[in-house]
């Protein structure tokens, strides 16, 4: 029986893609750095070393530094590094938004009898943050960051933790999220059901369940 709804974080309740494009944008500006390819190479740029976050190759810290040096193109020190960072995190921040769909859809999930919970491979403290910031917080039961875990998503025991951490089975959750690789066959493999959240129609040939918003969701 089902007992819970997993979802994702950034890009499945938050507009997080959104939110670093407006960001980025502005603050490369103040650095003298504009054009239509600002944006993509902030992307080129971050993607790479998040995902060394993520393995747990550098820190949380250390990944922000490198993605403002190579971004700008400077050799500085740590303290200058963050100093740097802290201008691109400032508009970041400011631009956190939820989805429209985001607090209807967890409303009707605890409606449902069903608790809510949050599995992200973000760091812990900035991702309460933004729960707290886009009004998610209230809504949301459980909130687990794989920062407080040995390993991220899409890593089978980053599933089989968060159950853990609920107090359920895997066989009683359900995982939703924007990400084929982190919310959908990562889960199935740890015995999780699973919804991909496609709102681009980024997937058209996934063979996994599948919909375009939040409102289409169901159990």
């Amino acid at each position: 029986m089902l007992r819970a709804i997993i979802f994702d974080l950034d890009d499945t309740l938050v507009d997080q893609e959104g939110a670093a494009r407006a960001a980025v944008v502005g603050w490369a500006a103040e650095h003298g750095i504009s054009g239509p390819e600002v944006v993509a190479r902030w992307e080129a740029v971050s993607g790479p070393y998040y995902q060394r976050y993520q393995r747990r190759e550098i820190s949380f810290q250390e990944q922000r530094r490198a993605r403002a040096r190579e971004f700008l193109g400077v050799d500085v020190g740590d303290a200058e590094a963050d100093e740097l960072f802290a201008g691109y995190l400032t508009r970041y921040e400011a631009q956190w938004v939820a989805f429209a769909d985001a607090v209807p859809t967890l409303r009707r999930v605890r409606e449902a009898g069903l608790r809510t919970i949050v599995l992200t491979n973000g760091e812990d403290a900035h991702q309460r943050l933004k729960l707290d910031l886009t009004g998610l917080a209230e809504h949301v039961d459980l909130h687990v960051s794989t920062s407080t875990l040995p390993v991220s998503k899409p890593d089978p025991q980053a599933y089989l933790l968060t159950c853990e951490r609920a107090g359920i089975a895997p066989t009683q959750a359900l995982m939703v999220g924007n990400s084929l690789a982190h919310d959908v066959l990562g889960p199935i493999e740890a015995g999780l059901d699973a919804v991909l959240l496609d709102r681009h129609d980024a997937h058209p040939a996934a063979a996994v369940r599948r919909i375009a918003t939040l409102a289409d969701l169901a159990w």
